[in-house]
């Protein structure tokens, strides 16, 4: 008899073989489309060939890091699991990084999991991560703290001797394939493990399009590594947290409009304007990306509205109440006014408070609807209550350990 286990009102299947769901930060269905045109990806296009499936879905708003891994974990919407933002300004008015698990108001499938004896396993390349993702007693480790770090309840006291290589940087191109091979590493000593999830990071991303050299040695490495998982066994899930789309003119200088600035040359009074992209890797953004929230007084709301309106490149003007309907956002941790910009364009607060001089290149970022659409691949055939849904690409990230676990021809 097949088990299953409620997570937020969603039962899951635990599955008899090993399951990992990877979560590419930054990644853009282009990159995929892409590396599989121009045969950078065998695996990938193998496992396709061989009954795997992929299709394109959306992810949250903002599309940003930190809502986006929650509501893969948990299955559900910022409003629910409590993280409209990876930082937000709270109703006491504090100004917080939402990385802490007491901002968590919804548990994750992997703790429902784990709670229940089955084995889990959450490994992160961003530090920043891994408390929220490893609440609940999911056993936890990040790329970025692995020196001389262990993960005690699998009794593995040393992550670089069980992977065999030291951990880079957190800026190194290639952190991200060492939370691929740390996973795979403890699976090969831990094969009673039953549900993985590795989180990447988006220092590629961020620096080179796709077709770019790098993200060109980002992907073959990423295919190789896929393979590793699909020979030891693996059922393979694949989404992203986000997009990514270049904010700068042809000469490389960012398209930015300074919301703080703009209000005030406007003679417009406000309180705070929040950038919830802003998160300790500032070399990746510089903390501007195509979502903000203004907070400001009842009688400023209509001239800032229209002032803002008039900016080219500005999609979206929502009010609290109207964003957290359309977002599905937590209406306590969200601004009097909710922002959106196109594509090329970034949302910032004043030009002062920005430093972009570590930039890794060009502005590239996140963070708006252009930023939504996300990769939803499968290694086996879908099929099961999801399957037209999923055919006719209209689900979304959260729904990536629904299919993998409930909707796939071999359970």
């Amino acid at each position: 008899m097949t088990q299953t286990i409620t997570v937020n009102h969603r039962d899951y299947r635990v599955p008899e073989g090993p399951v990992v769901v990877i979560t590419v930060d930054g990644g853009d269905p282009d990159y995929f489309t892409d590396s599989l045109a121009r045969s950078l990806m065998p695996r990938l296009a193998g496992m396709l060939r061989d009954g795997g499936e992929m299709r394109v879905g959306a992810s949250e708003m903002p599309s940003l890091t930190n809502p986006n891994n929650l509501s893969i974990v948990t299955g559900v919407s910022p409003a629910l699991h409590g993280l409209p933002g990876n930082y937000c300004r709270l109703e006491n008015g504090d100004i917080e990084l939402l990385n802490d698990p007491r901002f968590l108001r919804a548990p994750s499938i992997h703790a429902a999991f784990q709670e229940a004896g089955v084995p889990t396993l959450t490994v992160t390349t961003k530090d920043k991560l891994r408390r929220l993702l490893g609440h609940g007693g999911v056993p936890s480790i990040s790329v970025e703290k692995a020196a001389g770090t262990g993960l005690p309840e699998y009794d593995i006291t040393d992550l670089e001797k069980l992977v065999g290589l030291p951990a880079p940087g957190i800026y190194d191109p290639l952190a991200s394939h060492y939370a691929m091979r740390s996973a795979l590493a403890i699976h090969r000593i831990r094969p009673q493990i039953r549900l993985m999830y590795v989180s990447l990071t988006d220092r590629v991303q961020h620096a080179s399009a796709p077709g770019d050299e790098l993200a060109d040695l980002f992907f073959r490495e990423f295919d190789a590594l896929l393979g590793d998982f699909l020979d030891a066994g693996f059922t393979v899930g694949i989404t992203a947290d986000h997009g990514m789309n270049t904010k700068h003119d042809a000469d490389g200088r960012p398209r930015v409009h300074y919301l703080g600035d703009v209000l005030t040359d406007a003679g417009i009074e406000y309180d705070d304007i929040i950038l919830p992209i802003t998160d300790p890797y500032t070399r990746h953004h510089g903390a501007l990306g195509s979502f903000a929230w203004i907070y400001l007084p009842e009688d400023q709301r209509a001239a800032a509205r229209a002032t803002i309106a008039t900016l080219p490149g500005i999609e979206e003007i929502w009010n609290k109440t109207e964003s957290a309907t359309i977002y599905e956002h937590p209406t306590d941790r969200i601004g009097d006014l909710a922002i959106t910009s196109s594509a090329d364009t970034a949302l910032g607060s004043r030009a002062a408070d920005h430093d972009l001089s570590g930039l890794h290149g060009a502005l590239r970022s996140h963070g708006g609807r252009h930023e939504q659409l996300v990769p939803l691949i499968s290694s086996i055939p879908i099929r099961g209550e999801l399957a037209d849904r999923y055919h006719a690409n209209i689900l979304r990230s959260r729904d990536i350990h629904d299919l993998i676990l409930n909707n796939t021809a071999a359970r």
